[in-house]
């Protein structure tokens, strides 16, 4: 393969994307010098190995009762866990986070939660993105009336606590996982709208985007290829602390038995069916708890992170 050479000097021109390259590695180095990133990066690197492998990990089927089963002969509903390391009898069948109300083994339960958690933080952050960045993108670049009208229907909805505009929404839909998913998302794109039109305001104003419109590109052609993708960085930030909120919000919707429906293996469903139980069956709100937790954090840490290391005056 030839290697292009400067016409006047005859000195080898770095190849194409060299540069992209060489920005990206940069990038990577700035975000695992975050402390925060690499502890979130681990946890989600966890629980997506949890999500992948959740057939090998749990012995039991995470919607169907071990009753009629070979375990059925010590089963009851909400029994403690059994773990054979730990003293329970070996002639007993194993269960790690003991039984549900419905005498379904809970650690299957909280191990397939792991993906519905991680598809319901996704879909939902991605069709808010989605639907925001298209909004924010014309108000900032348009401007004008077309900003005015924009912006106020976003304030408009920004005006309702977010998760009282979800039960509205969610009670008009009728309960259920994806409609909990859809309230979810149509919450959150104020959020992103106003951050991608933040950021396309400050982008529209560089040399670049004038040097473009002296050449006679046309408005769409600028906005496209020039302006949004210089302005997503602010969006990747906010849309990875967005999905840990978006969990927490579904699950809060599930809780109130607006969201996920029974036997669907979600962790806000299973804190909002046994939290009754709590003195006697702690360990059936103490563990999807837990995950919950643990999700929300990792992606928490991953974007305070990516914040830190995106801000060029923290940038060494």
């Amino acid at each position: 393969m030839s290697t292009a050479v400067d016409a006047a000097t005859g000195t080898p021109l770095p190849a194409v994307g060299a540069a992209e390259r060489r920005t990206s590695r940069s990038l990577w180095r700035r975000v695992l010098a975050q402390r925060p990133a690499v502890i979130g990066l681990s946890i989600l690197g966890f629980l997506v190995l949890v999500a992948i492998f959740a057939d090998v990990l749990a012995a039991y089927d995470p919607e169907k009762s071990v009753i009629g089963t070979e375990a059925a002969q010590f089963a009851k509903a909400r029994a403690a866990p059994c773990i054979h390391a730990l003293g329970c009898p070996a002639d007993r069948p194993e269960h790690l986070m003991g039984l549900d109300g419905n005498v379904i083994d809970e650690f299957a339960r909280v191990v397939f939660g792991a993906r519905v958690s991680l598809l319901i933080g996704f879909v939902t952050v991605g069709g808010a993105i989605l639907v925001g960045l298209v909004i924010g993108a014309i108000a900032g670049y348009a401007g004008g009336w077309v900003d005015n009208a924009l912006m106020r229907l976003m304030e408009v909805i920004l005006a309702f606590p977010a998760l009282l505009l979800s039960i509205v929404i969610v009670t008009i839909l009728g309960a259920g996982l994806l409609n909990a998913m859809i309230a979810v998302a149509i919450v959150a794109i104020p959020i992103y709208a106003r951050v991608m039109r933040a950021s396309v305001l400050s982008v529209r104003e560089q040399d670049y985007v004038t040097a473009a419109r002296a050449m006679g590109d046309s408005p769409i052609g600028i906005l496209v290829r020039r302006v949004m993708p210089n302005a997503l960085t602010p969006m990747i930030v906010q849309g990875t602390l967005g999905i840990g909120t978006a969990i927490l919000e579904v699950a809060a919707l599930s809780f109130l038995g607006l969201g996920a429906q029974i036997p669907t293996p979600e962790w806000g469903q299973m804190i909002g069916r046994e939290y009754n139980n709590i003195q006697n069956a702690a360990h059936l709100i103490f563990f999807p708890g837990v995950a919950l937790t643990l999700t929300v954090l990792g992606f928490n840490l991953l974007g305070d992170g990516l914040r830190d290391a995106f801000d060029p005056r923290l940038t060494r």
